[in-house]
């Protein structure tokens, strides 16, 4: 069974999200790579959330978009996503896109993740960000509400 949550920590609002759009939208992509969804979090916060988060579980310290916790077990994907709002802002600026553009591709970023995808290695970037694209090129017009 699909089950897709939403929160905030520290200083930030809930993205406007119509998150049964969202839910098809993931379980789409997901299909698309023969996955199904289980239980997904998304724990939206700000830059300073996400620094403590790095620090404290991967040891990082620096800021980033997203950490995705995976649980995923045989039969569906499922995981913690903690995406800072301030970074996609930041990041969203800095490569001329709309801030609600690059959301919607970090919250499939941590989803493709989940399916396998991976970023780190030779070449895997690239086909990170082409699975990106496929996903963001069926996302639909009202993601968000008006």
């Amino acid at each position: 069974m699909t089950e897709i949550n939403y929160m905030t920590q520290g200083n930030v609002t809930l993205p406007n999200l119509n998150e049964q759009v969202v839910q098809e939208w993931i379980v789409a992509v997901a299909a698309s790579l023969n996955q199904k969804v289980g239980c997904l979090t998304y724990v939206f916060c700000d830059d300073d959330f996400i620094l403590e988060t790095n620090r404290q579980f991967l040891g990082h310290d620096y800021y980033t978009d997203i950490i995705t916790f995976d649980y995923t077990n045989s039969r569906h994907i499922a995981g913690d996503m903690v995406i800072s709002l301030d970074t996609v802002r930041t990041n969203a600026e800095g490569l001329g896109t709309p801030y609600e553009t690059e959301l919607m591709r970090v919250i499939i970023h941590g989803v493709l993740h989940l399916c396998g995808i991976n970023d780190k290695g030779p070449g895997e970037r690239e086909i990170m960000e082409q699975h990106e694209n496929n996903a963001l090129a069926i996302l639909p017009d009202n993601v968000f509400k008006k």
